[in-house]
């Protein structure tokens, strides 16, 4: 599959402070990829630099397989960003404030309206921003990001803070953007939200990638190898090791209809990434 991001041995400094550390990776096209560590990793200080907002100290960056300092205006036209400081102009409505960016666009009125369906703000298109929930305002956030339909989204964060209710909003939209050819660049902190919306992850901590792969995959690297077995006797859980004996112990249980379940035991993508640095999110 094509790359549509590639990025190798990128490093930046911020005086004697290190943010990135030979990084490398590729984002193929249509994928969902997740970004993830904690505050202070290397997150957004990567979407920067895959944006032209800060030039690396080293290493090489392309996007749709562009070098991004000596052909950044081709980009641009491709490329939505929503990030947690985008921001909106409070004092304009929500069409007003989307009309303004069709036209830096070059996209046609019509597209507001269209937008504004997708992300369930149509009927609120004549309220002045100030007046928006923070939910509100994030759906706006990203129908200004997604209004000219860019082949490839940057989200930093684009459910922090947010109602359970409206994340999950927020997901399908996201699920629905890629399905219709959008390639989607995810940080987050949340592992829970990488795993249901990440084809890919990777594990980033103090500027480096420690792992990488489908969340799936990841899971199963790093399983224990147990089964929990949820018995009918006091509803009582039993972890058996995934061997011969485990298999033994199972086989007796059933042959006695004593067994209401059995789960196998991976990890999240949290405990991965506490294995793997000593770090929690």
């Amino acid at each position: 599959m094509e790359n549509i991001i590639s990025m190798k041995n990128v490093q930046k400094n911020f005086g004697k402070v290190t943010a990135l550390k030979n990084l490398s990776f590729n984002v193929k096209k249509g994928e969902v990829f997740g970004f993830l560590g904690p505050s202070g990793a290397g997150k957004t200080t990567t979407i920067k630099i895959l944006t032209s907002q800060l030039i690396p100290g080293g290493g090489e960056v392309k996007v749709f397989d562009k070098n991004i300092y000596t052909e950044k205006a081709s980009n641009c036209k491709d490329i939505g960003v929503l990030t947690d400081n985008s921001g909106i102009y409070e004092r304009l409505s929500v069409e007003d404030n989307l009309l303004m960016f069709a036209d830096i666009y070059g996209v046609s009125k019509g597209c507001v309206d269209d937008v504004l369906k997708r992300v369930g703000m149509l009927d609120s298109k004549k309220k002045v921003a100030k007046k928006l929930s923070r939910g509100m305002k994030q759906r706006v956030m990203l129908a200004r990001a997604i209004l000219h339909n860019p082949k490839l989204l940057f989200l930093d964060e684009p459910t922090a803070s947010l109602d359970p209710g409206t994340t999950l909003e927020i997901h399908r939209l996201l699920r629905k953007i890629n399905e219709e050819g959008t390639t989607i660049f995810l940080t987050t902190h949340n592992m829970e939200e990488a795993d249901k919306l990440c084809n890919r992850v990777a594990f980033l901590n103090d500027g480096e990638i420690v792992d990488i792969g489908q969340p799936e995959a990841l899971k199963l690297k790093y399983t224990d190898n147990n089964i929990r077995v949820l018995l009918k006797q006091d509803n009582k859980a039993v972890i058996v090791k995934n061997d011969a004996e485990g298999a033994a112990k199972i086989k007796q249980w059933m042959e006695e209809g004593q067994i209401l379940s059995i789960h196998s035991m991976e990890p999240s993508l949290e405990k991965i990434f506490l294995k793997l640095t000593g770090r929690e999110l």
